[in-house]
C-alpha cells in the first residue's frame, strides 16, 4: 500500500526528507500556480539517496514525478494524488569549479543562475540562458535540452554538458560524468537524458561546459519593413560581425505594442508603425574595435534599406531597457484566456505559415488575437493565440490548427519547452511512426514499470498497446 510505500521511504530520507499532508498541498504546482497533488513530496540530498528511493518504489510499483523549478509550460512536472514527487530543491551543491578545463560540476537542484554566476566569477560563462534563470533548475533544463537567448551562437543545452549521472527507475545509479569534449567511445549514454523529460531516468549530477566570459556587449533594437528584409538582415548580421552574433529576437509588430515601451518607461524606443522589430545583440573580446563593427553593420544594413530605423545602447542601462521588452512577458497573462505555442520550421517557411494560421483561426473565431515573438536565428517562434475563451474543446481546437499546419512544411511542434502532458497528442505531426515507435522501445527497456513520469512525452495508452504488441 502507499502507507508502506511511505513508511519505507521515511526510513531512507531524514525527517524533512518526505513532506505530507498540507505541506504538499501548501506548495504549487507549477511557478505560475496551482496546487500541487502528489501523495508525497521527497526531498533526497545526492544521488544514493534518490537510487534508494527509486528502489523503494520500483519495487512496490509506484509512480514518481522528478522535479527540479516546475517552470515548464508544457505540464512536464505536474503530478496527481497517485504519484510521489520527488523534488531536487535540496541537490544544489557546486562539487568542482575547474578553470582550467572550463567545466562545471554540479547537483541537479541548482538554479540556473547561480551557475551563470559562479562561472563569471572565475571570467567564464554557462551559455544557456532565459527569463526564469533564478527558478529553473540545472536538471530540469537539461531534461528538457532547454534553448533561450543565446541558441544561435552557443547552440541548445545539449552542447553545454559534457556528463550526467543519472538513476534509472530501478535505483540503478549511471555515472557518465567524463570531462572531456571528445568521448567516441561507444554509445554516448548521457543523451538518454537529455532531453527525454525525466521519463527514462532521474539527473542527479551534471559535468557542465563553460566558455570564456565575453568582456565586450553591442545591442541594437532595429525596425524592419518585411519579412523577405529580415531573412536578409539575419544572413548580414550573421556574416559580417564575424560569428560574435549572440542574439536576433524578432518581436511581430502585435507583440511589441503589447510588450513596450519598457516597464516604468513612458515611450517605446521605436514608434509602433513597423510590421518587424528585431533585437541584435553581439559579444566579443574587445569593446571598442566590435562596436565599431557593430555599428558599421548596422549603417551598412540601413543604406542597403534592411533596416529602416534604429535605436543603439550606449550604456547597460540602455541595454537592460531593450532587454526589458522582449522579456516583458508577465504583461501577456493580463490578456487572458492566453495559449502559449513553441514552434519550430525553415525561416523561408514562416510568413506563409503565419498568414495560413491567421487564415483559419480568423475564419473560425473572427475576433481572435495573436501575439509573436521568436529567436529567428535558430528558427523558433513563440505564438500566443486568444480566441476570448479557455474551452477545453476549443483550445484543442485551436491546437489543431497550430499543429496540423507545421506537419506539411517539415517543422516541430515543440522547439524548445518538450512535449510534457499537454502536446503529447501531437507528436505524430512531427514524429514518424517508426521515431514514436523507437521511443516506446526505449521507454519500456529503461522503465518496463512506466513509473518514471508517467503519461510524459509519450501516452501510457500506446506504450501498453505497444507491449502487448510485443508480447504477442
Amino acid at each position: 500500500t502507499m502507507t508502506d510505500v511511505i513508511t519505507e521511504l521515511q526510513k531512507v530520507l531524514d525527517s524533512s526528507g518526505v513532506l505530507l499532508g498540507d505541506d504538499v498541498a501548501s506548495r504549487q504546482a507549477t511557478w505560475s500556480g496551482g496546487t500541487c497533488k502528489a501523495h508525497a513530496i521527497l526531498r533526497p540530498r545526492n544521488t544514493e539517496e534518490v537510487a534508494a528511493v527509486m528502489r523503494i518504489c520500483h519495487a512496490s510499483n509506484q509512480p514518481v514525478v522528478p522535479q527540479g523549478g516546475k517552470t515548464s509550460v508544457v505540464g512536464g512536472s505536474l503530478s496527481d494524488k497517485n504519484e510521489i514527487v520527488i523534488s531536487l530543491e535540496r541537490m544544489v551543491g557546486i562539487e568542482e569549479l575547474d578553470e582550467t578545463n572550463r567545466s562545471m560540476i554540479v547537483q541537479a537542484g541548482i538554479p540556473l543562475q547561480i551557475v551563470q554566476e559562479s562561472a563569471e566569477s572565475v571570467g567564464l560563462m554557462f551559455a544557456v540562458d532565459f527569463t526564469v534563470r533564478g527558478t529553473a533548475t540545472i536538471g530540469g533544463i537539461i531534461a528538457t535540452n532547454a534553448g533561450g537567448n543565446r541558441v544561435i551562437r552557443y547552440g541548445m543545452t545539449r552542447e553545454q554538458v559534457l556528463g550526467i549521472e543519472a538513476v534509472l527507475a530501478d535505483g540503478t545509479i549511471v555515472s557518465s560524468l567524463g570531462k572531456a569534449i571528445k568521448n567516441n567511445a561507444g554509445y554516448d549514454v548521457k543523451q538518454l537524458f537529455i532531453g527525454t523529460e525525466g521519463t527514462l531516468g532521474i539527473i542527479t549530477r551534471a559535468v557542465l561546459r563553460l566558455r570564456p566570459l565575453m568582456h565586450s556587449q553591442n545591442t541594437a533594437l532595429v525596425a524592419v519593413k518585411n519579412f523577405i528584409i529580415l531573412a536578409d538582415l539575419l544572413k548580414t548580421c550573421d556574416r559580417s560581425l564575424g560569428g560574435k552574433l549572440s542574439a536576433f529576437e524578432v518581436m511581430w509588430n502585435n507583440f511589441y505594442r503589447v510588450v513596450s515601451p519598457a516597464p516604468g518607461k513612458s515611450n517605446p524606443p521605436l514608434g509602433w508603425e513597423y510590421p518587424y522589430y528585431v533585437l541584435i545583440e553581439s559579444t566579443g573580446a574587445e569593446q571598442e574595435m566590435d562596436t565599431a563593427c557593430f555599428e558599421r553593420v548596422l549603417v551598412e544594413s540601413f543604406n542597403q534599406g534592411l533596416i529602416a530605423d534604429a535605436v543603439l545602447a550606449k550604456s547597460k542601462a540602455e541595454r537592460d531597457e531593450l532587454w526589458a521588452i522582449r522579456e516583458n512577458v508577465e504583461v501577456l497573462p493580463s490578456l487572458e484566456p492566453l495559449f502559449a505555442f513553441d514552434v519550430s520550421l525553415a525561416i523561408g517557411k514562416m510568413e506563409e505559415y503565419i498568414q495560413e494560421l491567421c487564415q483559419k483561426l480568423r475564419s473560425r473565431w473572427p475576433d481572435f488575437r495573436y501575439y509573436v515573438m521568436g529567436h529567428l536565428g535558430d528558427g523558433n517562434i513563440h505564438i500566443f493565440i486568444s480566441i476570448g475563451s479557455d474551452n477545453p474543446a476549443e483550445r484543442r481546437a485551436v491546437e489543431e490548427i497550430v499543429y496540423a499546419s507545421l506537419a506539411s512544411r517539415g517543422g516541430s511542434i515543440s522547439a524548445e519547452h518538450g512535449i510534457g502532458l499537454q502536446k503529447r497528442n501531437y507528436l505524430h505531426y512531427c514524429r514518424s511512426a517508426a521515431e514514436i515507435a523507437l521511443m516506446s522501445v526505449l521507454k519500456r527497456t529503461l522503465d518496463p514499470k512506466g513509473i518514471l513520469n508517467p503519461g510524459k512525452v509519450l501516452s501510457q495508452h500506446f506504450l501498453k498497446t505497444t507491449r502487448e504488441m510485443s508480447a504477442d
